[in-house]
């Protein structure tokens, strides 16, 4: 059951209920609007990474300022942003459940859906629901390009996969899914120079491999919020999914040379107890704020840290800072976006201090 807004527009947003997920909108134009300036020359297109997001409005937001379409990693994640209005959709991830693929398939006729295989016995049971559903469905094929995760071999196993794909009347080649994710959060920015080298690499190679066999990549996607510039750049790739610069966390700041863009994405937290000198203790645990990439910052508050949680407390550590007051709000940058925003039913967009708008997190939780 999705939980009641914890608030409305115009209220101060010290007066949100907490713990919430406070949207800086100034920040997040401000985000959007740069990465639509840095891809304007570069001729990549944006395809936006919506397993960040999970909200249409967002995608649309995205979508305005030039975006072509989303991409997901979930089926449910599709089936929200097509009925939100979203035309242009690729699940970059592999979908083998009969079932699953078949709500692809239904999807697809309200809105271009495209996916990915790495086998041909998963591009047989998409053919098998594609030519259920009298539909011929996109179908990228994804290399492994230095992840060490899904993805066929570059090169020759790659361009036989796509010959397969090409080979059926119930489905479309369309193109190539490179990305590498382990890059991103590569601390150097020579390390990720070098990383995303060899991944680019690997991709201009299967390319004109597969040009060589007479087919043609209408997409060439991969890069993400820590390697953009470099798959943008790389006059191979030609679609770009970063997801989080809409909103960056705290991992994503910790990289040397780190990303151009403005936090606006934070857990809104209230003091509930100071129980001793040196503690605070704040609302927003585990289950308001994921430890997966560290603790939570304190955003704006010098010589508070965030020091320890458990379910529902997070304990603020006072290290020579003002002490806060009971009942005080703190905003908390989380160490990572994506599971952040799935805890959450609404984006609280802020702006100049008050309440704007709230925005439904219509695919939280969606994991089929």
């Amino acid at each position: 059951m999705p939980q009641i807004p914890p608030a409305e527009p115009g209220m101060r947003e010290e007066e949100v209920d907490t713990p919430a997920l406070i949207l800086d909108l100034d920040a997040f134009e401000a985000n959007l609007d740069a990465m639509a300036a840095f891809l304007a020359p570069t001729g990549a297109r944006l395809r936006a990474h919506a397993k960040t997001h999970k909200c249409p409005v967002v995608a649309l937001q995205q979508i305005r300022r030039g975006a072509v379409g989303q991409c997901v990693q979930k089926v449910a994640e599709a089936e929200a942003l097509a009925w939100g209005g979203v035309g242009d959709i690729l699940v970059s991830n592999e979908v083998v459940a009969p079932r699953k693929l078949a709500r692809l398939a239904a999807l697809s006729r309200i809105s271009k859906v495209a996916l990915c295989a790495d086998d041909a016995g998963a591009v047989e049971r998409i053919e098998q629901a594609a030519e259920a559903a009298g539909t011929r469905l996109p179908v990228l094929v994804e290399i492994d390009v230095g992840a060490g995760r899904c993805g066929v071999a570059p090169g020759p196993e790659a361009v036989a996969l796509a010959q397969r794909i090409a080979g059926s009347p119930h489905l479309i080649f369309g193109g190539l899914q490179a990305y590498h994710g382990r890059a991103q959060h590569i601390r150097s920015p020579a390390g990720r120079a070098e990383a995303i080298g060899g991944a680019i690499e690997r991709t201009r190679r299967t390319v004109e491999q597969l040009r060589q066999q007479g087919l043609d990549c209408a997409i060439i996607g991969g890069g993400g919020t820590g390697t953009f510039r470099h798959e943008a750049g790389s006059g191979v790739f030609n679609e770009i999914q970063a997801g989080s610069y809409a909103f960056m966390d705290a991992d994503y700041a910790a990289n040397e040379e780190a990303p151009p863009f403005r936090q606006s994405l934070f857990v809104l937290a209230q003091v509930m107890s100071t129980p001793k000198p040196g503690l605070a203790v704040v609302d927003a645990g585990h289950k308001a704020v994921p430890t997966d990439s560290g603790f939570p910052k304190v955003w704006g508050r010098e010589g508070l840290r965030y020091a320890g949680a458990s379910d529902e407390h997070g304990n603020i550590a006072i290290e020579g800072g003002a002490r806060p007051a009971l009942g005080e709000t703190l905003r908390l940058v989380p160490g990572h976006c994506d599971p952040t925003i799935d805890r959450y039913d609404w984006f609280v967009g802020v702006r100049g201090g008050r309440v704007e708008c709230l925005w439904p997190i219509t695919a939280r939780g969606g994991m089929a």
